[in-house]
């Protein structure tokens, strides 16, 4: 049966993505997005959603946003790993009062769900390998900024936790691990080891030294966006009350043999070389994702399959002027 859904920061990688899907299977969508780094071209052609400009923050947009709908998607956020350092006041500004916003809008209009995007940073450094959801959630050293983005994620899980267990039919986490493809911006590891690689010259034979933090053993997993999106769908649809979901596969890559597949992807030789790691990094993260395959989810997209696409586009589109980026460092997820 169709519904009509607020996407929260639907015109973002992800949230234009669902908002397409969602839309494609006859669901009435409406999208909250102050298009700072989303933008109405990520939906595509044909996709005709009612479009509310402007900013989570602010509790008369979120209340007239979510007026009317019968599931609130909440996705908007400050995403991409080089945000968390330079600008974490902003991070846990729209973090915090946009969950906050969100909730009250909720009971305000008696929204009887809400979809909440969580995240992998809220364990960071988790005790063991593959992840459940029942790990513990940890902010190592609240001194380090790089945490402004768990920390935030924490609190939005608690506020939406405790508030759907006494205002809400349905409330559900889900927690996207390493999502990645065309158009998603430039603040994250693969779209900056291709803008890195697109400087260097094709025609040495010679491995051409590439330098990364840490010593390249640190390892992550990637979703394609297309298989992430499919299983969100799933946890939107048959997900449970109060209940955590991690999305992502579990093909567990080092960062030395991703940048070595990006350059294949790209027909350069590299030679991998260490440096300082930045502060605040985790050494290994996969998730295990037994409870959401349960819900009928398997990813169908290796991460090989999934890079020539996101290679392709990278390669064609260059970096805006308006990114928040002014550095070559590659910052981790």
């Amino acid at each position: 049966m169709a519904k009509k859904f607020l996407v929260t920061g639907g015109l973002g990688f992800i949230g234009a993505s669902l908002v397409s899907a969602l839309h494609a299977r006859r669901d009435t969508v409406r999208v909250l997005d102050n298009s700072s780094r989303g933008s109405r071209e990520k939906l595509g052609e044909g996709v005709s959603v009612e479009i509310i400009e402007g900013d989570i923050r602010d509790p008369l947009i979120v209340q007239r946003a979510v007026k009317g709908v019968d599931s609130v998607i909440h996705l908007a956020y400050v995403n991409g790993t080089e945000f968390f350092y330079k600008h974490p006041a902003y991070v846990l500004d729209v973090g915090v009062k946009g969950m906050v916003n969100v909730l009250d809008a909720c009971m305000k209009h008696g929204i009887p769900e809400l979809i909440l995007a969580s995240s992998s940073e809220v364990y960071q450094t988790p005790p063991t390998v593959p992840t459940d959801e029942s790990v513990p959630l940890s902010i190592p050293d609240p001194l380090n900024s790089r945490y402004s983005y768990g920390g935030g994620k924490i609190i939005s899980e608690l506020l939406a936790l405790n508030y759907g267990r006494e205002h809400l039919k349905r409330c559900v986490i889900f927690r996207p691990h390493n999502v990645y493809g065309p158009m998603m911006g430039f603040e994250h590891v693969i779209p900056q080891f291709i803008e890195r690689l697109k400087t260097l010259q094709t025609s040495s034979s010679v491995p051409t030294p590439f330098p990364i933090q840490g010593d390249g053993t640190q390892t992550r997993s990637f979703i394609f966006i297309d298989d992430f999106t499919a299983g969100l769908l799933s946890v939107i649809d048959r997900g449970e009350h109060l209940n955590i979901y991690h999305i992502g596969t579990m093909e567990e890559v080092t960062i030395r043999q991703l940048a070595e597949q990006v350059a294949s992807c790209m027909d350069l030789r590299i030679a991998v070389q260490p440096g300082p790691e930045a502060d605040g990094g985790t050494s290994r993260r996969c998730p295990d994702i037994s409870k959401l395959k349960k819900l009928g989810f398997s990813p169908t997209f290796s991460l090989a399959a999934g890079l020539q696409p996101t290679v392709a586009w990278y390669r064609d589109h260059d970096k805006p002027l308006r990114s928040f980026s002014s550095s070559p460092s590659l910052f981790l997820p």
